[in-house]
């Protein structure tokens, strides 16, 4: 039987430990009535985060995914902590970028007798 993954662990008001790497995370609750793990202290210009990654803070409080493509400028985000992690695998952030590399990855064993690189011609010094 496979070992039970347990959740957050409450430290202060506010504040939870990652189940996987045990640091301390901000808990906050979303617009969706939900609860999420932010990196605390960590605010990115959100036009470096992927549009379902990026975590605004409302007036009241509570966050809520930043999806407005392409984003101000100014526009700062949140990340949630998942990505931060060492301990969780990082989610397929840019699912194109992943297509192309399992593609080019395919395409690298199909070729039997890949071209050797050929040596850089010399050129002597002309000055």
């Amino acid at each position: 039987m496979g070992a039970v993954e347990e959740g957050p662990r409450r430290l202060q008001v506010g504040q939870y430990a990652c189940p996987h790497c045990r640091l301390p995370q901000d808990h906050v609750a979303t617009l969706d009535q939900d609860w999420v793990l932010l990196e605390p202290g960590v605010e990115v210009p959100a036009h470096l985060v992927p549009a379902e990654h990026r975590w605004i803070t409302l007036s009241d409080g509570r966050v809520t995914v930043y999806g407005v493509c392409p984003p101000d400028g100014a526009q700062r985000c949140r990340i949630e902590h998942r990505l931060a992690c060492a301990r969780q695998p990082l989610p397929d952030l840019w699912p194109w970028l992943t297509a192309l590399r399992g593609e080019n990855a395919r395409a690298a064993e199909r070729r039997s007798d890949p071209e050797q690189p050929r040596p850089r011609e010399v050129w002597p010094d002309a000055g």
